[in-house]
């Protein structure tokens, strides 16, 4: 069988796309996960490569609008998303107490929140923890925006947010129509967010 020179063009960016996947999750996505392409390719790789959500549980992808779901907020009351933050973007970052790469970007995110005044974006970071783990983490590390609370688990507000690995954190930007604008795995290094959150 001959094999045309478009073929093997076509088999060798195959191959090269599948090399590049690969290489991100065994050696990390390095440079790479600091590019918007870079972001989109890593996320897909980790949406087809996950099992598939439960019955009932909806992932949004870029440009989806976020299924309504619930979390609790620190202080206790329910808090229904994208609903309690409509008419502005709001930047939603999964995290977890005992996540170190987590803990690094928190002032990074602070300082964004802070920034914003009364029109801005507004920020959410969701726990995937333990209520008193956070409570004590808050008390050492105080921040500025709002915090809820989930469990984490194959339906919680990470995976209904496109991260249904569970990797964290994990940073979305909803725009005011409750789309999802963008999506980021890993942290932000001082001063990524004013340019990651434009769109």
């Amino acid at each position: 069988m001959k094999v045309g020179p478009l073929a093997v063009v076509a088999i060798a960016v195959a191959a090269g796309g599948l090399g590049v996947l690969a290489s991100l999750f065994v050696s990390g996505p390095g440079p790479l996960l600091g590019t918007e392409t870079g972001q989109r390719l890593y996320n897909d790789a980790l949406v087809v490569a996950a099992p598939p959500a439960p019955e009932g549980v909806r992932m949004a992808r870029r440009g989806d609008v976020v299924p309504a779901f619930a979390i609790q907020g620190l202080d206790g009351d329910t808090l229904r998303l994208p609903d309690a933050y409509a008419g502005r973007p709001v930047l939603v970052n999964l995290w977890a107490s005992w996540c170190g790469p987590c803990i690094e970007e928190m002032p990074e995110l602070d300082r964004f929140a802070r920034e914003q005044g009364e029109t801005g974006v507004q920020v959410l970071g969701i726990a995937l923890d333990d209520v008193e783990a956070v409570r004590g983490f808050l008390q050492r590390v105080p921040v500025d925006y709002a915090i809820a609370l989930d469990a984490p688990g194959p339906a919680d507000a990470g995976v209904r947010l496109g991260n249904p690995r569970g990797v964290l954190p994990y940073t979305v930007l909803i725009g005011a129509d409750g789309r999802v604008v963008k999506q980021r795995i890993g942290p932000f290094a001082h001063g990524e967010t004013d340019a990651w959150a434009r769109h």
